[in-house]
Parts: C-alpha cells; structure tokens; sequence
C-alpha cells in the first residue's frame, strides 16, 4: 500500500460530467483536484477520436460492457455498453446533441429537484464548450435526405434545421452532433474540456487506468477513495474537500453499494457493514429502449454519413404531451444484431428504422450480486413492464409509422423489401411480440441516483447534489436524473457537471 495522496476534490470518472467539473475547478490555480479514471487516455488514438468508427467501440477493450439480467417482455441479451476510456461515453457514443427540452428540466423540479427547472438550466448550455453543430453538408447522406424528405410528406411534420434552435414538440431533419465535421473528430467532454488544459495546469491530476473500487468512509462523511492501479498497486486518494462521483449510472451506484451505501437489507444479506442505510441507491433504473425495421435496399447507398445515422424523426402522437412521444433513428445499414437472434438474415444491403420510446414508463432497478468488487452489478431494466403497456405500445405505433414512411417517395423507390419484421407480420400481437424480442438500448441508463426533495426517502441526493444524510460528497452524473429526457441526454449531463462546478465553486466560497 503506498503513501496517501491528498486533494482538495476528488473527482471519480474522467467521463462526460467528470470531465466538466475537473476543467471548471482547476480555472482556479489554488484549488488542487484528482481525477480517478479507470481507462486510458484518449489522447492520439484515432479509434476513439474518429466519431464514425464509433460501433468499433462497443464490446471492446475500452467497453465494461454490463449484460442485462433476464427480461421476460423483452430481449434478454442487451449488452450495455459503458466506456473504459477518458471522457467517459462522450468518446464512445455517436455524439448526437440535444439540449433537454424545458418539459424534461421543468418535470425534475415536479419531482422535488428545486433550482432545475428550465429557466435555470438554460444558461448552463450556452457554457458548454464542445463543437456542437448540424451534420456537415457533406456528411448528409442522399438516402438519409429522402428519409427526411418521405417523413415530411407522411407524416406532416415540420423540417427541423437545427434541433437545439427552439424547443420542438415533432418534426425530421439531420441531427446536431458534437464533432469537428473538417476530421470527423470528436468533441467529446474529454477533447473540449481537458485535452487544452491538461499539460497546462500542475494543479489537475489525472489517474488513468485506476480503478475506484471503495470510498474510504468516516461515520457518514466521505474522506476519499481506494483505487486500484493497472498494476495492481493500491491506495488511498483523499479529498480536503469533497469527493464528487460522477461514474456514471452504473458504477455510481455500484461504488456506494460496496461501500456500505444503500438499502440496509440488501447489503446485510451480502455482508457488507452497512455505513448508511439510503434505500433509493440503484433503485429507477432508466433507459430509452428502441425496436427495429430493416428494409432491403436495391443496391449499395452512398458513404458519405458522419456516423451512419446522422438523420431523425420525432413525433408527437398524443396532443396532451409536453414533448414527442415517439422518436425515430434512421440508419444507414441493415441494423439486424437483435433480430438476427431471431432467424432474420442480414441483407447485404439495407437501411433500418428505429423506434424509440422517448418517455418510458418502465422502471428498472440495479443491484450487487457479490460483495466481491469486482463482479458486475445486476442490471434489471424491466423493460416494457409498465401497468399499461405504454412502452410496447409505443413501439407498435413505432413501427407502423415506420412502414407508412417506407411507402412514400422519395424514399420509397431505395427500397426492395421489408426484411424484418416482414411485410406479413400485421397484428398489434404480433409486432408488439416481435419489437419488444428485438428490441435494443441506446445506451442510456440513467436514475440510479436520483434528485429529489430532502424528505423523499426513495431520493439519493437533494437538489445541491448532496449525498442525503452524508458530509463531503456529491455525486454528478446520469445516476441523478429523476426522469429520463425525451432526447439523448448527452448534453444534458454535460450540464450538470456544469452546475455541479458552480455548486462546489459556491460552497467553497
């Protein structure tokens, strides 16, 4: 065991919040902070900065990938890919970009996160310092256009140019990304927010390729954490301060569960000494599952694409809804790894929709199965459990939108057939069964942590982002939202490591 090393913050997961706070906190010369990643640096490694060699990521070397537990109403092979790199999923993921709309901000403070509604979140996306712009020219793929195109004339929805604009409730058109369009480079938190600065400031520290496996507790006051090097070597890293858990929505809770931070019951019946009985950790497990339509194309389509699904559709089907209630993603290849479980063939060539549920209903939970720290937490997302089928429901919507797309030029004359799940399969049984078995994630869990009002018992942190009933951490991260946005929630976890940098910069003071 090596000599302790002392910070002000300790900031666990060099990721997309991580990032954010780390670059805020060190602008100050006097104030000394630790990042605790578990993977490598980003730095000249072309697999990762490349935005379109994105899907090379996922189950590789730089991937925890966290299988799914059993799913009786759903497909029970999901693997969820979470990034073991710096800049966390931000250098993994397809960096589409959209700032929450101000129902998703406005619906937290609904639900006790007070100071997060939108009017206060606003600004935090003008600060945000990624290159978030629309698919380049160049990169706007012919048969992505006539997507865009077919959807407007099906559908009557409104061409969106530029998605972060103005709040929208539906509408199609080419997605912004957060990428360098000259190289196809990521902007990702990692290239915007410490590739400028981390050879310029001695006081930022960045542990790579550390694992963070314990946080060292004294009584219900966090001191720091014990890591583990790539070789094996271990220690103590403590915060002056505070530490702040920004791991993600998996290994935050993951982390406070071993050490001792949770429900009382579970962890007793593991064996791990109970340091703070807080039932709400890993609890509301969220995520946007999404199903899939593949079509068969005449022939090869053209190249040119950002990251192959560079194009959507959102749709409001409900008029009551704050927001859409059904989102597409067109990409173009034949998206088959679910359905071909299923007897499906891949075509050679092919173009998929995916349906997704932007506010699902389902709600899942996490848990250890080992107090070993090294076994992978149990992910149970209970997908398309909800009482009232809404989230099954949505995808058969889903997919009959879909074809009534696929019908209607300009897109119409691309495509040969439909593939999966076939021109034959028609019944609200049959395609609920069929979507809900080939359903997939796109990798947004979220939740496990989540705001609310200092007495709601089920709430891990209160609106200034507070461990409830503990001293010395917060925890800054997807695990925080107490609903999932109707977008990707890139950026809205972006913000709140920017807020998060304002409240520790405020307490400090």
């Amino acid at each position: 065991m090596s000599e302790n090393t002392v910070y002000d913050y300790v900031v666990i997961g060099g990721g997309t919040a991580g990032s954010v706070i780390a670059h805020r906190l060190t602008a100050d010369p006097d104030v000394t902070v630790a990042v605790i990643e578990g993977g490598p640096s980003d730095l000249d490694r072309p697999d990762v900065l490349t935005l379109r060699r994105w899907m090379g990521l996922l189950g590789g070397d730089l991937d925890y990938d966290y299988p799914t537990t059993e799913q009786p109403r759903g497909n029970s092979h999901i693997r969820h890919s979470r990034a073991r790199v710096l800049g966390g999923c931000s250098s993994h993921n397809t960096l589409i970009s959209f700032k929450p709309l101000p129902s998703d901000w406005d619906e937290w403070e609904e639900r006790g996160a007070v100071g997060w509604n939108a009017a206060a979140m606003d600004p935090y996306y003008d600060k945000l310092l990624n290159n978030i712009v629309p698919v380049d020219e160049k990169d706007r793929n012919a048969i992505a256009r006539d997507f865009v195109d077919a959807a407007l004339a099906a559908l009557g929805v409104p061409r969106v140019e530029g998605f972060n604009k103005k709040p929208f409730h539906e509408g199609a058109g080419f997605f912004d990304l957060a990428y360098h369009p000259e190289d196809n480079k990521r902007s990702s938190a990692s290239v915007a927010y410490l590739h400028p600065v981390m050879d310029r400031r001695p006081n930022l520290h960045l542990m790579l390729e550390t694992w963070a496996y314990r946080l060292e507790l004294e009584g219900t006051t966090a001191r720091g954490v014990h890591v583990r090097t790539k070789d094996g070597e271990e220690r103590l890293v403590t915060a002056r301060r505070e530490v702040v858990v920004c791991a993600g929505a998996v290994d935050t809770p993951r982390l406070l569960l071993h050490s001792g931070i949770g429900p009382r019951r579970d962890l007793e019946e593991l064996g791990i000494p109970v340091a703070h009985d807080l039932p709400g950790v890993g609890e509301n497990l969220l995520d946007h599952p999404e199903s899939v339509i593949v079509w068969e194309t005449h022939g090869p389509i053209p190249e040119n694409s950002a990251m192959d699904s560079d194009a959507g559709l959102f749709v409001r089907r409900d008029p009551q809804s704050p927001g859409p209630d059904l989102m597409f993603h067109f990409y173009q290849v034949p998206f088959t790894d679910n359905p071909e479980r299923l007897g499906y063939e891949r075509p050679a060539h092919g173009v998929s929709m995916t349906p997704n549920i932007p506010k699902p209903r389902s709600r899942g939970r996490l848990y250890l199965t080992s107090a070993d720290p090294g076994v992978k937490p149990a992910l149970d997302f209970r997908y398309f459990t909800d009482e009232d089928d809404y989230d099954g429901r949505t995808l058969v919507d889903g997919i009959r939108i879909a074809r009534e797309i696929a019908r209607t030029e300009p897109l119409a004359s691309w495509l040969k057939r439909e593939v999966c799940p076939g021109p034959e399969v028609t019944g609200d049984e049959e395609l609920s069964e069929y979507a809900r078995k080939a359903a997939h994630t796109v990798y947004h869990p979220a939740g496990t942590c989540r705001i609310g009002a200092p007495d709601d018992e089920l709430a891990v942190v209160t609106p200034d982002l507070k461990v409830r009933g503990m001293d010395g951490i917060r925890i800054a991260d997807a695990s925080v939202f107490p609903t999932i946005p109707a977008v990707n929630p890139m950026i809205g976890v972006l913000m709140v490591g920017e807020k998060a940098a304002d409240l520790l910069r405020g307490d400090a003071r």
